[in-house]
C-alpha cells in the first residue's frame, strides 16, 4: 500500500467542515467517496493535517492517503478530480515516505482571514463585511499580545480538561489590499474556533469597543467573552501547512480583489 501527500483546496460554504461525519456532508467525506470510486476499494486511509469548521475554506489543506493503486500520482489526481464536485480540487499529489503523517509532521499552520470594508456582490462567501471604521494600528497592537507561547483557553470552545490549550503563535500580520483587510496568523497549532475568536477580539479593539488592557485579562483568567465576538467562518482560509524544509510564504495576497 502506497502513501501519498495530497494538497487540497476547497470552498467550504456547502460543507460541515473537513472531518467526515455520518449525517452531514464534509470535505473529507466527499474525498473518501472519490477515492473509493477511483481505486475501487474501501481499504484506504485519508488523514488530514487538521480539521476546519463548517463554512471555512482552504487554499492548502494537506492530507496523506494510504491506498493500493497502480496509478501514477498525476493520473490519480486527475481521476479523483473528475469525481469531485467543483468546490473541491486536489492541487497536487506526490508520493510520500511511509512514515509521513499529514498532521503530526506539520511544524506550523497558516490561516488567512479577509475582512471587507465594502459590500461585495461576488465576495460575500469569502469575506466578513464590516461597515464600521477599524483602527488598524490598534488591531496590530492587539495582535502582538497574541504572539508567542500562550495559554489560549479563553479563545476556544475546546474542553481544557481534555487537551492542552497552550499554543505558539509565530506571527500575525495585518495588511490592506483595496477594500480588504488581510489578517495572516501562523502558529504551531490552533484550537477549535481559536483563529476566529482572535480576529473577533482584534475587530472589537479596532472598533473602539474594547480596551487593549482587557485583552491582557483574557490570559490571566479564563473568560467566555472572546466567544461572543467569534468572527464568521466565511472570511477564514487554511492557507498553508508547513513541514520541515518548506519555505515561509512572506507575501500576503488576497484570494480575490475587492476595490
Amino acid at each position: 500500500m502506497g502513501r501519498f501527500k495530497c494538497t487540497i483546496e476547497y470552498e467550504g460554504t456547502r460543507y460541515s467542515g473537513w472531518q467526515a461525519q455520518k449525517n452531514a456532508r464534509t470535505v473529507q467525506g466527499d474525498l473518501m467517496s472519490a477515492v473509493e470510486t477511483v481505486c475501487k476499494t474501501k481499504d484506504f486511509e485519508l488523514y488530514g493535517s487538521g480539521r476546519t469548521d463548517s463554512g471555512v475554506h482552504a487554499l492548502g489543506q494537506v492530507a496523506h492517503l494510504d491506498v493500493q493503486t497502480m496509478l501514477a500520482p498525476q493520473i490519480l489526481r486527475l481521476k479523483l478530480n473528475d469525481e469531485l464536485p467543483s468546490d473541491i480540487h486536489i492541487c497536487h499529489i506526490d508520493k510520500a515516505p511511509k512514515n509521513f503523517h499529514a498532521r503530526f509532521d506539520a511544524v506550523s499552520r497558516q490561516y488567512l482571514y479577509q475582512i471587507s470594508r465594502r459590500r461585495s456582490a461576488f465576495a460575500k462567501k469569502h469575506v466578513w463585511w464590516l461597515k464600521d471604521y477599524l483602527d488598524l494600528e490598534a488591531m496590530r497592537s492587539t495582535s502582538r499580545i497574541f504572539t508567542g507561547l500562550r495559554d489560549f483557553r479563553s479563545f476556544t470552545r475546546d474542553d481544557p480538561e481534555e487537551k492542552s490549550t497552550v499554543s505558539k503563535i509565530e506571527e500575525i500580520r495585518l495588511e490592506e489590499a483595496g477594500s480588504l483587510i488581510l489578517i495572516r496568523v501562523r502558529g504551531s497549532h490552533f484550537l477549535w474556533k481559536m483563529v476566529r475568536q482572535l480576529v473577533g477580539v482584534m475587530v472589537e479593539v479596532g472598533r473602539g469597543n474594547m480596551p487593549i488592557a482587557q485583552v491582557h485579562e483574557f490570559f490571566e483568567t479564563s473568560s467566555g467573552i472572546p466567544a461572543t465576538f467569534t468572527a464568521p467562518p466565511s472570511g477564514l482560509f487554511l492557507e498553508k501547512v508547513y513541514y520541515d524544509g518548506d519555505e515561509l510564504q512572506t507575501e500576503l495576497q488576497a484570494t480575490m480583489r475587492v476595490e
